[in-house]
This record gives C-alpha cells, sequence and structure tokens, in this order.
C-alpha cells in the first residue's frame, strides 16, 4: 500500500509538485519517504510556547532517525492569562476551532502521511487533538511542558497566586512593593503554568487518552528530558505509520472514559469537560454531562496540585506522573487497559512498571480526598442542562450554601462590586450573559474568582456563572450554567436578592423562586442585541453550540 503523499508528489504528473519541494531545498531521498507534518504552535507570546521551536527541533531529529521527512508549519495560540478579564478573553475558547480547522487545512491541502503535534497551552491542546481525530491518520502529541513553580519569601508560588494577591492587594492586605515582588516571582520560567490549570490538565489528559507517551503531561518545559521525550515522539510517529494506527484506533469510546476517569482522579481544570467532550465528538465517540456524572461517582480522587493544594506539577512529575495515577486507578478495575496508545501497544504494556513515588501526591485508592471524582455536574432549576464544578477546590464549609443573589451581566461589572467591597459574606455571585453564545466566547472568569479569594471571602462566597473558570480557580465556583443567559436560560431570570440553593453534596443549584413566578419572568424576558456583531466573533456566536455540548461548532 502506497503513502498518502504519494497523490502529490509521485509520477510524471507531479514534476511540478516535485519542482516545489525542491525549492524547500529537498533532495529526492527525501520526497520519496514518509513526508510528516511537524505542527507547532510556537510564539513570543505565550510563556508556554516559546521552548517548543527547540521541541519540533528534537523532534524532527525523532523523525528523521526513523526514517522520514519532517515538515514544519505553525498554528495560532491565545495566552488565556493575558488575555483574562478583558475583551481578549472572549477569543480564547473561539480560537480552539480555528486551531483545529488550521491544522485540517494545511495537512489535507499537502497530504501529509502523519503528524506530530505540538502544542503546550489551554486552547491549543484540544484543538490539535480534535483536527487528529477529524483527520484519521497516524498522530501523536508532545506538549511544551509545565513550568517549575516560583519562589515568594520562602513559599511556592505560580501564577494564581499573583491572581489571588491583586485581591489581597486592594483589601489592604498586600502592599504596591510586595506585589511587584511576587509578580517577579511566579513565573521563573517558560512552560505552562506551574499548577493544574487547563493547560497542564488537558496534557495529562493527552497522556491518558493514549495520544502522548508517557511523561507528556509533567516533565518540566525546561529539563533535558522534554527533548528526548520529543526525539521519542518523532521516532514513534513512523513506528505508528508502519503499524498502520490512526488516531481514531486510538482516541475510542473506552479511551475518552480513560481520561475522563483520570481526570477526576486528579480533579483537572472544569474546561476539561468542554474540551474532552468536543474532542470526543471529532473522534465519534460523543459524550454527555451524564457520562461525566456517571465517572465521577465511581472514581476516586487522588491527586490535588495547585490551586487545590500547595503541590506544583513538578510534585506530581517527581512522583510518577499520569502513569502512576492510572496504574492506581487499576488496581479498582476503572480502566480499559486493552486500549492502544501511541507506543503501539495496549495501555497495559505502556504502564508496565508504573508506580507511585510519593503517596503524599498521589494518594492510595483506599485514602482518597474525596470518594467521587474532583469534577462534579450540578442540575436543578437554575441549571436544567448542567452546570460543572471543581469540587476538590471548594472548602467543606461552602458545599452546601444558600444565599442572595448578587447579579451582574458582565464580569467587568462583578470584578467592579467584588473589589470595591460591595460583595458581602454570604453572597451569591451571579455573573451572565458570558456564555459561549452571549459572551460571546464564553470568557474564562478567574479575575473574580481569584479576587473573592483575595479579599478573604472565598469561605463565604460562591459564584455562578454561565461562563467558564480557568483552571487556576478556587472555591464555590459553578460554570457551564446551561442553557445560557443569551438563549433565555433559567440564569437570564435571575433577580438582584432572590435565594439561590447550592448543594455540591446531591449535585443541585436552585432557584428559590416559584415556578409561576419563573414563568412570568420568561414569558417578559427579550433577547439581547449581541456584544460583537462583525468579524470572526460574530459568526462564531451565531454557529457555537451550548456549553453541556462542548461549544463546539
Amino acid at each position: 500500500m502506497g503513502l498518502r503523499s504519494d497523490r502529490m508528489k509521485t509520477g510524471p504528473s507531479k514534476a511540478p509538485h516535485r519542482s516545489l519541494l525542491k525549492a524547500d531545498g529537498l533532495i529526492d531521498e527525501e520526497i520519496a519517504q514518509p513526508l510528516i507534518a511537524i505542527v507547532s504552535s510556537a510564539n513570543e507570546i505565550i510563556p508556554g510556547h516559546l521552548q517548543l521551536r527547540n521541541v519540533a527541533d528534537a523532534v524532527k531529529t525523532g523523525v528523521r532517525m526513523a526514517g522520514g521527512t519532517p515538515l514544519e508549519f505553525s498554528t495560532i495560540g491565545i495566552c488565556d492569562g493575558i488575555a483574562m478579564n478583558h475583551a481578549g478573553m472572549r477569543y480564547s475558547l473561539a480560537s480552539r476551532e480555528v486551531i483545529a480547522d488550521s491544522v485540517e487545512l494545511v495537512v489535507q491541502a499537502h497530504a501529509f502521511d502523519a503528524m506530530v503535534l505540538i502544542p503546550n497551552c489551554d486552547k491549543v491542546v484540544p484543538g490539535m487533538l480534535m483536527a487528529a481525530a477529524r483527520l484519521d491518520i497516524p498522530a501523536i502529541v508532545v506538549s511544551g511542558g509545565p513550568m517549575l513553580a516560583g519562589t515568594h519569601r520562602g513559599k511556592s508560588v505560580d501564577l494564581d497566586d499573583v491572581f489571588t494577591s491583586v485581591g489581597r492587594h486592594a483589601a489592604g492586605q498586600m502592599d504596591d512593593d510586595e506585589l511587584c515582588e511576587l509578580e517577579n516571582e511566579a513565573c521563573p520560567t517558560c512552560g505552562s503554568c506551574a499548577g493544574l490549570f487547563t493547560a497542564n490538565s488537558m496534557n495529562c489528559l493527552t497522556e491518558a487518552i493514549g495520544m502522548g507517551l508517557p511523561g507528556n503531561g509533567t516533565i518540566p518545559a525546561v529539563y533535558s528530558e522534554r527533548l528526548r521525550l520529543a526525539k521519542h515522539a518523532g521516532m514513534a510517529i513512523m513506528h505508528l505509520l508502519d503499524l498502520g494506527i490512526t488516531a481514531r484506533m486510538i482516541m475510542t469510546p473506552a479511551a475518552v472514559r480513560n481520561a475522563m476517569a483520570l481526570d477526576m482522579a486528579f480533579g483537572g481544570s472544569s474546561n476539561t469537560v468542554l474540551h474532552l467532550t468536543a474532542i470526543a465528538h471529532e473522534a465519534g465517540a460523543d459524550i454527555t454531562l451524564d457520562d461525566w456524572a456517571e465517572v465521577s461517582a465511581r472514581t476516586p480522587n487522588l491527586v490535588r496540585i495547585s490551586p487545590a493544594s500547595e503541590y506544583r506539577m513538578e510534585d506530581l512529575y517527581a512522583a510518577g506522573g499520569v502513569p502512576a495515577i492510572m496504574a492506581e486507578l487499576e488496581t479498582l478495575g476503572l480502566l480499559d487497559m486493552e486500549v492502544l496508545t501511541v507506543t503501539g501497544a495496549p495501555l497495559r504494556e505502556t504502564l508496565a512498571g508504573a508506580r507511585v513515588r510519593d503517596a503524599s501526591v498521589i494518594r492510595p485508592v483506599d485514602d482518597p480526598y474525596l470518594a467521587e471524582g474532583g469534577l462534579r455536574v450540578m442540575r436543578g432549576n437554575l441549571a436544567p442542562d448542567g452546570a460543572v464544578v471543581k469540587q476538590s477546590a471548594v472548602p467543606a464549609k461552602m458545599r452546601v450554601h444558600t444565599g442572595p443573589a448578587r447579579v451582574f451581566d458582565s464580569e467587568e461589572d462583578s470584578v467592579t462590586a467584588i473589589l470595591g467591597r460591595k460583595i458581602e459574606p454570604g453572597d451569591v455571585v451571579v455573573i451572565r450573559y458570558e456564555g459561549p453564545r452571549g459572551g460571546p466566547g464564553m470568557r474564562e472568569m478567574l479575575t473574580p474568582t481569584s479576587a473573592i479569594s483575595g479579599m478573604g471571602l472565598s469561605d463565604s462566597v460562591a459564584l455562578i456563572t454561565d461562563g467558564r473558570f480557568s483552571g487556576a480557580t478556587k472555591g464555590p465556583a459553578i460554570g457551564h450554567v446551561s442553557p445560557e443567559a443569551a438563549v433565555g436560560g433559567t440564569i437570564a431570570l435571575v433577580n438582584e436578592g432572590d435565594r439561590i440553593e447550592i448543594d455540591i453534596d446531591t449535585g443541585t443549584l436552585t432557584l428559590l423562586v416559584d415556578d409561576a413566578e419563573i414563568g412570568r419572568r420568561r414569558t417578559a424576558w427579550r433577547a439581547r442585541e449581541p456584544r460583537v456583531t462583525s468579524g470572526y466573533l460574530a459568526r462564531y456566536a451565531a454557529a457555537v453550540s451550548s456549553a453541556e455540548k462542548g461549544a463546539v461548532l
């Protein structure tokens, strides 16, 4: 059986095509070999992507060692931290679809035989995995790796500490000099931010779904081991090509559920619910919030990494990483060990020899933090189609809470109120019209949740939104409320002062207003004019689905 690339490089009629490849400096021997797309999101904006050129070079070395011809191209990337709390955040989730589309376009147009995907941060990882599932050719992911934690006055810190300190500064608990000092110390290296935020969660899930080699999610960005991993990834893609193993043969329904189980075991970012749902959709392995709830109910929470604890990604790496967590889960029979991985072998072989090296970081299954997963699906009259909370980061006293609604129709208005000390203990902050369509783009709410924490209110104030949260968010923060306000969901009908009941133990989210009154409000509700009426975001808002479906187009 011939190569996929033969369609554009073989025979007399393809002499013009070969001529153009020779203009790239390729020789006949290179053109004759399998052509491997090296898809990198390297740029000079995102700290997690600064080192990706070195990673790409290492991957290309591995490909050449194994008899392939690597050809690199780039995709876009957006730094959620830099885009946070201004209009730029509307573009972050929306970029996921552009990334997937751009990979599809270039790979299909040039008939590549296989591809190595090199992402690192929030929307780039799922975007590339969506493309892999869509294209269904041999593919492997090798990320750029996590940042090392910083040190501030003898304490380990990361970016979340800087966001939280904005609230402390506003509350008069930190002066300008210390805030600047922390700002200079919290992000000391390149790499994806040092906690189990969205980027690191997704890079770990890439291992669990079988699309990354062991270590993909946890080897620190600045370790030489990361470059060795990249070389092995380059060699592995040639092995996959030889075996004829394509992405959908790996990203099966069973592999998706393995990834969901890991997510629950380590309490990753709630954004993973959006992203893994979208990836599964592309792979023909659709999952729903009911599936998430089922996996959560049977999977113990074994790991808590910042923002849920003081442990950082480097601690998880030293404790054995993703293979160690998965090996622990297997003792309860929670994984399908026969699924294929990018090693070319079943998961059972890939995990051979994996063990927990530090039981304080990765707890045994008989001593979990929680008997169920780190993420919890919430439902009720306020979220009939579902909502999500990172319950592993919620203080015990706030798992059940009832309080008056403080309603804001934008993130900016809520932040002004929080920093202006207008939120009281017991309040339930409601931020709406920030969903996939209404935002548009479903902005992350790290700034308001960090402000609440920094103001000393995280154990007395809850936050509910049809937007989403950074993986750095902690406290009783419930997002992805569906249906969203922009389409007339119940969250659009909440009035200032309404009582809202949150019960994370039972997974219920209730607006304490009688059905007749809710019906009257629904009849009176009118859709708002869209915030954005031109450009990509306008097209995105018109086509995007709801959060419980993964906000896919």
